[in-house]
């Protein structure tokens, strides 16, 4: 158990910065998916997913008992629908800048590699199946592993919050208006620093 809880944890730690790559800055600071006509859709379904990222860090990382292992897996499997749904809707959420760019499209395979092994692999140490049946495990306390892996956990959760709350606000005009103007200015300021 003890490995699996570093496995689990180095799987969430590559998800975590390859999703910010992506979600944050390919997302909503270099393509703009937000303010595509295009790309609104794609921008919603990834609204749904950091929603859902949120409540499977907290149903299933870090709540203990059997409601919230059955909420977290419910999660889960939205997550992977709202996944299927994003991936359908690509094609023609991209065809403003000409598709999806291959590095783009070889992160994307990492980041939902990485995050769906994270879930995996913890399933394998919480549920146990034996031959008269199964249980969940919830006395993890004793592997040291498991309190990294969960302080991992609560010290992505604030991360995650604000990315959410950012990918909602950029649903509506005036936070998206708003977001546009202070990228816009860093955007000028890093192009003076870089003709001095």
């Amino acid at each position: 158990m003890y490995l699996g809880f570093i496995i689990a944890g180095i799987s969430l730690a590559i998800f975590a910065l390859l999703g910010a790559y992506d979600g944050f800055y390919l997302h909503l600071v270099k393509y703009k998916l937000y303010d595509h006509k295009e790309s609104k859709f794609e921008h919603l379904t990834h609204t749904v997913r950091t929603l859902l990222f949120l409540l499977i860090l907290y149903c299933l990382f870090l709540k203990q008992g059997e409601t919230s292992l059955y909420l977290g897996l419910l999660f889960v499997v939205l997550d992977i629908i709202a996944l299927g749904v994003d991936a359908y809707s690509e094609e023609e959420s991209r065809a403003f800048m000409g598709g999806l760019p291959r590095g783009e499209y070889i992160i994307h395979l990492f980041v939902n590699g990485f995050h769906f092994a994270t879930i995996a692999v913890f399933l394998v140490l919480k549920i146990s199946i034996t031959n008269n049946g199964w249980h969940i495990i919830n006395d993890f306390e004793h592997i040291a592993s498991y309190g990294l892996f969960i302080g991992l956990v609560k010290n992505l959760l604030p991360g995650a919050i604000l990315i959410a709350l950012l990918h909602v606000f950029l649903n509506f005009k005036k936070p998206k208006k708003s977001w546009n103007r202070l990228l816009n200015r860093f955007q000028k300021q890093s192009l003076k620093k870089s003709t001095l």
